[in-house]
């Protein structure tokens, strides 16, 4: 029986401790410098990745050869093991310092380039600007947790997520209209000055970085690995990981048939421009809110719920919903990006500094390869598969992978053992 002091005065309730905000850590000059690195990287990085498909078609008079140069932007993906596994080993600013630097020489042939039979150039500088952004996938993760404590970690996603998204609304615009009126060498000139620009940024700014020196007795295949197995083997990271990958590739169905979805609701192909800029505008609004969701209810929370979202976000598309098909695409930029920000975090988190570069390489793989491979297969498919029934597809695996992540939860904290026993379970008293 609790009784109260002597002096008959009953004590106030004490006042909870105001928790402290997060998003504080993004406040100072050094994560600031890297996100100015970053962004220039970025716009150097997303400025030709369209128009390089535009321009060899244009150049060659083969469409063929234009899908064949959005191919070779996914090639570099099958090195991004060995660029993990080399992240964890050396400095990873040094690295980013080296990529940015080649990314720009590898752009500069490109200024020769004005006759078809030169397209093997134009190949060639695609796969040195494409493997740029592996490099700063495997790098980017590592510096992150170098820089910022784990609850930090979700608000500098969110925070470099908004910036992606403004890019990828602005960059496609500004460079189809530049391309249309001058050509392509003013935009090359700016993706080499961005990318010159982030290599001075991460040259001249200092980082304590944590480094992987290697296990005694451990293989370089072993260690090449060790991130694909760190990323399914830890929980609740490992769900999320299986899910995502089942998700990802799902995806890649709808992609396939995107100009027949347009043409299903009764709307040219140029709709596809508006839509990805609706999808880009939720998405920089899901990068502002993700953060405080994942603090109030759990990352794998808000994975589930993103996928869940883009699921019913694809479901106007099999019934010729203009007004509902529209407005799902900006549920779906929404859920995809919150899905994407909270899977990244809780990898993040979940992985030891030792491991970081090898694990965002292998998230990074598993997050492009997969939909690449499952959109060729759909394109084939599409040929005596009705759109809907491929759609329909897609909708039923993803709410099933979404049902499926809700059940995911945190591991239950490891009890203290200098903690006194709470009396409650005590089973003598």
């Amino acid at each position: 029986m609790t009784t109260a002091p002597d002096d008959g005065v009953v004590p106030a309730a004490v006042a909870p401790v105001p928790r402290e905000d997060p998003a504080r850590h993004l406040r100072t000059p050094l994560f600031r410098t890297l996100v100015v690195g970053w962004t220039l990287a970025n716009v150097a990085d997303s400025l030709l990745t369209l128009l390089m498909a535009v321009w060899v078609a244009d150049l060659t008079g083969s469409a063929a050869l234009g899908g064949l140069t959005f191919a070779l932007l996914g090639v570099p993906a099958l090195a991004s093991p060995f660029l993990g596994h080399l992240a964890d080993r050396v400095s990873r600013r040094r690295m980013l310092v080296l990529a940015y630097a080649a990314g720009a020489l590898g752009l500069v042939p490109l200024f020769w380039v004005t006759r078809p039979e030169q397209v093997w150039v134009v190949f060639g500088s695609t796969l040195v600007y494409s493997g740029v952004a592996y490099v700063t996938g495997a790098c980017q993760s590592g510096l992150l947790k170098d820089l910022l404590p784990d609850e930090a970690l979700g608000h500098a996603n969110g925070r470099l997520s908004m910036i992606d998204q403004v890019l990828r609304v602005a960059l496609p615009v500004l460079g189809a209209a530049v391309y249309a009126l001058v050509g392509v060498v003013p935009l090359v000139a700016a993706a080499i000055a961005g990318f010159v620009g982030a290599a001075v940024v991460f040259l001249l700014v200092r980082v304590a970085e944590s480094r992987y020196d290697g296990d005694p007795g451990e293989t370089y295949l072993a260690s090449v690995t060790a991130g694909f197995r760190h990323l399914f083997g830890t929980q609740p990271l490992g769900g999320m990981t299986w899910n995502a990958v089942v998700v990802f590739a799902s995806v890649g169905l709808v992609n396939a048939v995107v100009f027949a979805v347009l043409d299903g609701l009764g709307l040219p192909a140029a709709w596809l421009g508006p839509l990805t800029v609706l999808q880009g505008v939720a998405g920089f609004v899901a990068g502002a809110v993700t953060p405080r969701l994942m603090l109030r209810f759990g990352r794998p929370r808000v994975y589930a719920l993103g996928i869940l979202a883009s699921g019913v976000a694809l479901v106007p598309l099999m019934f010729g919903w203009v007004v509902p098909a529209v407005a799902g695409q900006a549920l779906l930029g929404f859920g995809v990006t919150a899905a994407v920000i909270a899977w990244v975090t809780e990898r993040q988190v979940r992985t030891p500094d030792r491991l970081q570069g090898r694990v965002a390489a292998a998230g990074h793989l598993l997050n492009n390869l997969p939909g690449t491979v499952v959109t060729a297969l759909g394109a084939g498919l599409l040929a005596v598969v009705d759109y809907r029934l491929l759609v329909l597809a897609n909708v039923v695996v993803v709410i099933v992978a979404g049902l499926a992540a809700l059940r995911l939860r945190d591991p239950a904290p490891a009890p203290d053992p200098g903690a006194a026993p709470d009396p409650s379970t005590d089973p003598v008293a």
